[in-house]
C-alpha cells in the first residue's frame, strides 16, 4: 500500500522533513516513490514553514494512497492558510 509521510532529514536538532509517497513497507528516511513537498519546523525569517504540490497529492490519493495523521493534520494546516 502507498503511503504519503514524513521522511526525516536535516541536521540533528535542526529537522526537516520530506513529505513523500513511499511504500508502506519500506523504512521512515528510505526509499520513496515521489517527494510531494516538505515541512520545516523549525523555519524562521523568510524560510517557508510549509509546501504541499496539492495537484500531485490529489493525484496519490485517487489511486488509493493513505495519508499519515501528521501528513493530513499538515494539509489541513496548508489549506487554512492559503484560504
Amino acid at each position: 500500500m502507498v503511503v504519503i509521510r514524513l521522511a526525516r532529514g536535516g541536521a540533528k536538532k535542526r529537522p526537516f522533513f520530506n513529505i513523500v509517497a513511499a511504500d508502506s513497507r519500506n523504512r521512515r528516511d528510505g526509499r520513496f516513490i515521489e517527494r510531494v513537498g516538505f515541512y520545516n519546523p523549525v523555519a524562521s525569517g523568510a524560510e517557508k514553514l510549509l509546501s504541499i504540490d496539492i495537484e500531485r497529492l490529489t493525484y496519490w490519493k485517487q489511486n488509493g494512497a493513505q495519508l499519515s495523521s501528521t501528513v493530513e493534520r499538515l494539509v489541513k494546516q496548508s489549506a487554512k492558510a492559503a484560504a
